[in-house]
């Protein structure tokens, strides 16, 4: 079960869930996987809603693999994540929110 308060997000995936997590080695994994721009330039695309489905994507490998998944981008292409693309970009953004927040 993931533990908001260390920053980790719950996905489901083909009815299985997976705790996610944007962890330092992950959010260089998302680096690389963008190719260009920053982890700033992503998080302003989220707020805008300006993301792609690539992006999506990437974020959601990147918090798998943090939270010690060790599949590829490939293995989601066909799976089914729950809430389809919605559910998958608002974990993404979740993750991200998390990865940023300031503990209070």
């Amino acid at each position: 079960m993931a533990n908001p308060w260390t920053g980790e997000v719950a996905i489901v995936i083909d009815g299985v869930s997976h705790d996610c997590k944007l962890t330092l080695g992950a959010l260089a994994e998302l680096e690389t996987a963008l190719g260009e721009g920053s982890l700033i330039d992503l998080i302003r695309r989220f707020e805008g809603a300006a993301f792609s489905g690539a992006d999506v994507m990437a974020v959601v490998v990147a918090g798998l693999r943090g939270g010690g998944w060790t599949g590829t981008a490939a293995d989601l292409i066909t799976a089914e994540i729950a809430g389809g693309p919605v559910g998958a970009a608002k974990a993404a953004a979740l993750m991200l929110a998390c990865a940023f927040a300031v503990p209070e």
